[in-house]
């Protein structure tokens, strides 16, 4: 049998494969709502059920939260895993819906049809896509494509709390030579990409106190310490006149981009005064000389998210407040750890301070970047097969967030992941009337149709 078979089988049972995914988006797996637990444990179900009806071995694991779905089948060739989440983001606003987000549906829409519903890009309809190539791999040649394991988590969008825990303790069954990731997108919604990089995360909060209660102004102004000010002038700090940060060692871990990587990035079409000028803004304001995609994608950053304190309500008061606020994150790239740069970032703050001051903090969260090598053969042998789908070359991109399953993967189990979605910046995931592009669901079966006819064998 060819791949030309199984190509035209996913072209004819297309409409069927729409019908499957409607379903599985019929159950609203919420991971955040307790009052969603059942219909998160029927989701894992549900796909526990289609997985085993195509011969994998695959079964719905308890964690202390939701269930991990994992299936196997043993074939020839290199052991790949593929991951994906079958949980979904609430629904709040409720009324800003056009229609129920648990009653999906085909729409016609005046750039094409789409999948209308919660999880029909995030990320249902993209594990769906591997799953569905495989449902015709099967048909076609009466076996499984290769040595493959499928791990779907149910946790994903509540921070993933019962995922190294269970990488861990079943690390021996999980381990494979690749991993592959389908919870991205296309790059500027037509060309396939791979995403090689993660920028990495580090939160902090940070509490600057004086005074040992709030104080009058008038009385005390001037003489008293302003925690405000001192926190100001700790955060104006934190850049250069050339848009570096100044914490100590900051950049001792960060490598420059290889040149290769430079001129592909170079090559994309990357319209950087759209990008800002979709949101008011005109003029890149990261480090000077370099290009917006390598600040977006291989430099490290540092952004206030927020800061507070003293009197903030309607009207005026002229308070001395006694503790100033801000909350701080690192986006991480390279080598850099995010447990090294936390003591080096309190270090800074604390080296700041003035007589009658302190400063306190509180973490909000840790992940380190990952970079993947893009030397194993499979990469640009997905890379050719993604062209031959879409009609123009696949780029090798990077993030400017932080996907921590990627990063998990190299830490907890030892391997590369390959990070290959069909989404688009359209799609509203996380917002009311999610959509998947229809074309984007079938390209994306047929792009897993190709990638594991070249790397499975």
């Amino acid at each position: 049998m060819s791949l030309e078979n199984v190509l035209n089988r996913i072209d004819a049972t297309l409409p069927e494969a729409v019908e499957r995914l409607l379903a599985l988006l019929r159950i609203p797996s919420i991971s955040t709502d307790p009052v969603y637990k059942p219909a998160c444990a029927e989701a894992a179900d549900w796909l526990v059920a289609e997985l085993q009806s195509l011969g994998f071995e695959a079964s719905a694991r308890p964690t202390p939260g939701h269930p991990m779905v994992v299936a196997r089948h043993r074939g020839p060739g290199r052991h790949i895993l593929f991951y994906g989440h079958y949980d979904v983001q609430p629904v709040d606003p409720l009324s800003l819906w056009a229609r129920d987000p648990f009653d999906p549906e085909l729409q016609d829409t005046a750039k094409g049809k789409v999948i209308r519903g919660r999880g029909a890009s995030d990320d249902k309809g993209q594990l769906m896509t591997f799953i569905e190539a495989c449902r015709a791999w099967k048909a076609e040649h009466g076996a499984l494509p290769g040595n493959l394991t499928i791990f779907l988590e149910g946790e994903e969008e509540s921070g993933s709390p019962s995922l190294v825990p269970f990488m861990t303790e079943n690390a021996a069954e999980l381990r494979a030579e690749l991993a592959l990731i389908c919870d991205t997108g296309l790059f500027a919604d037509r060309q396939p990409a791979i995403t090689t990089a993660l920028r990495g995360l580090l939160g902090e909060e940070v509490t600057i106190t004086g005074p040992n209660k709030d104080l009058h102004s008038g009385a005390y102004g001037g003489a008293a310490i302003n925690p405000i000010r001192v926190l100001a002038r700790i955060i104006a700090g934190l850049h250069d006149e050339t848009g570096r940060i100044t914490v100590p060692g900051f950049y001792d871990d960060v490598d420059e981009l290889p040149e290769a990587v430079r001129a592909q990035w170079q090559s994309l079409a990357f319209d950087h005064a759209a990008f800002l000028g979709e949101v008011g803004l005109t003029t890149p304001a990261g480090e000077a000389g370099r290009t917006p995609l390598e600040m977006l994608w291989s430099r490290p950053t540092c952004e206030v998210n927020g800061i507070w304190g003293g009197y903030t309500g309607d009207g005026f008061k002229t308070v001395l407040p006694a503790k100033a606020h801000a909350k701080i994150s690192f986006r991480l790239v390279s080598r850099q750890d995010p447990l090294k740069l936390r003591e080096a970032f309190r270090a800074y703050v604390q080296a700041q301070l003035p007589p009658d001051c302190t400063a306190s903090f509180e973490s909000h969260g840790t992940a380190p970047a990952s970079t993947m090598s893009i030397a194993d053969p499979a990469f640009e042998a997905a890379r050719r097969a993604l062209g031959e789908e879409w009609g123009m070359p696949a780029a090798f991109i990077g993030c400017g967030g932080s996907i921590p399953i990627a990063g998990y993967f190299k830490t907890v189990l030892g391997m590369d992941a390959m990070l290959i979605g069909f989404g688009k910046d359209s799609d509203q995931i996380h917002s009311p009337n999610e959509k998947y592009d229809l074309e984007c669901f079938h390209k994306g079966v047929r792009s897993w149709a190709r990638i594991l006819a070249r790397i499975t064998g």
